[in-house]
């Protein structure tokens, strides 16, 4: 399991977009880490478990190129 440790400033969807490419992951992030849900700008040194990646592939491509990256 991954984890983060914030630097001040820090807000949930620039964590998630920073740490996992996309502001899609800010949701599964906070629920990830109740216990600082009250959080808008963290401090520093806040630990945070980072969720697992989601991969999407597409129906389109032949089977053979469906691989996950």
């Amino acid at each position: 399991m991954k984890t983060y440790t914030t630097v001040q400033g820090d807000m949930w969807d620039s964590i998630a977009f920073r740490q996992m490419g996309s502001t899609d992951y800010t949701d599964r992030l906070m629920n990830l880490n109740p216990a600082y849900r009250n959080y808008y700008t963290f401090p520093a040194g806040v630990v945070l478990t980072l969720p697992e990646p989601v991969y999407k592939i597409s129906e389109k491509l032949p089977p053979w190129k469906q691989v996950k990256k």
